[in-house]
């Protein structure tokens, strides 16, 4: 990058080996990659003196799910011949930022997520204004083409959102708790607007602090204690089911638990049992389809959806009966 990354951004540098792709697309589709070793935010992947994309997302240091996202787009970079650097910052005002960086330092392409899409506005204006196409992955799937993004990949949030309040009436919910980890993120608020409109049950919000994982915990586990009605807490992130399953079991809630997304230790959970269901978006499919599109853009002037509908990667439904079929690959870190 040519400018420093913003203070709590650090930069670190990698070489994808092409086996390692291959590998990767051998298992599949989609998986997650995020925090960089040693708590960097920022690494350079794939780098053979070709074309330079820059992925700048929204994921802090240390999540699971970004992991995934940047292993997929590692895996394209590496199979493209493309230089590959990943950014990301959870501070909208410094993911604005990362995304100048790449602007300065000329990059080919940029691949953004949208959490908070005013932020994007004025430096995916400068990227055009010089040039260089701009793609969407995971969030802001109604903010994209108003924001001239190119294309889009992700899931359709709302529509997720309302295929859980559907699946939570099928279980017999009564009355959800939707755990929301990151207040005004786009993207989390239309999961538990979604889930609303079609669960026939009572459904509240909770917002936690994300970067807490303890108080995370507390705060599910005081909300459960206070009203026993509860019995599903559907959180929005892997990580965050895991801290409900902990909060249950703290408070002696006989509530049961969703999640959307996916990892490893996440389908233990589906399979054991403490989990009833996931909602897998397939983020490593999103960093794979993001990197990979902006490359084909450059070549051979493909756009998918013809620049107008977005490429949905989800969702799907994770559940004991057929978590065994993802368990492998999301052991090998691509689910």
């Amino acid at each position: 990058m040519n400018t420093p990354p913003p203070p709590h951004a650090s930069a670190r540098r990698t070489r994808v080996a092409a086996l390692a792709s291959v590998l990767c697309l051998l298992v599949s589709g989609c998986s997650f990659l995020g925090a960089a070793d040693d708590g960097a935010d920022a690494d350079t992947a794939g780098r053979s003196g070709g074309m330079k994309v820059t992925l700048v997302t929204h994921g802090g240091k240390g999540d699971a799910f970004w992991d995934l996202v940047r292993r997929g787009a590692e895996a394209a970079a590496a199979k493209d011949g493309v230089d590959l650097t990943y950014a990301g910052d959870a501070d909208p005002a410094a993911q604005a930022d990362l995304v100048r960086d790449a602007v300065r330092a000329k990059a080919d392409g940029i691949a953004v997520t949208l959490a908070k899409p005013a932020a994007m506005r004025g430096p995916v204006a400068q990227a055009k204004a010089a040039g260089i196409p701009v793609v969407g992955l995971n969030s802001g799937i109604d903010a994209w083409r108003p924001t001239g993004l190119l294309e889009y990949f992700g899931q359709d949030e709302s529509v997720a959102g309302r295929a859980v309040g559907d699946k939570l009436d099928d279980l017999k919910a009564e009355h959800a708790l939707c755990v929301v980890h990151e207040r005004g993120n786009v993207a989390l608020e239309a999961r538990c607007a979604g889930m609303r409109k079609t669960f026939r049950g009572d459904t509240d919000n909770l917002y936690v602090d994300g970067s807490d994982m303890n108080a995370v915990t507390a705060t599910i586990a005081s909300r459960l204690r206070q009203d026993s009605s509860i019995d599903e807490v559907v959180t929005l992130g892997a990580q965050y089911g895991l801290s409900a399953v902990k909060a249950v079991r703290q408070s002696g809630s006989r509530a049961e638990v969703a999640t959307f997304d996916l990892n490893k230790d996440l389908v233990k959970a589906v399979r054991s049992g403490e989990v009833q269901f996931a909602v897998d978006q397939q983020p490593y499919l999103q960093g794979y389809l993001a990197v990979d599109a902006l490359w084909l853009y450059r070549t051979n002037g493909n756009v998918s959806g013809g620049g107008t509908a977005p490429v949905l990667t989800g969702p799907a439904f994770v559940t004991k009966s057929n978590v065994a079929a993802v368990a492998r690959f999301a052991a090998a870190g691509t689910r």
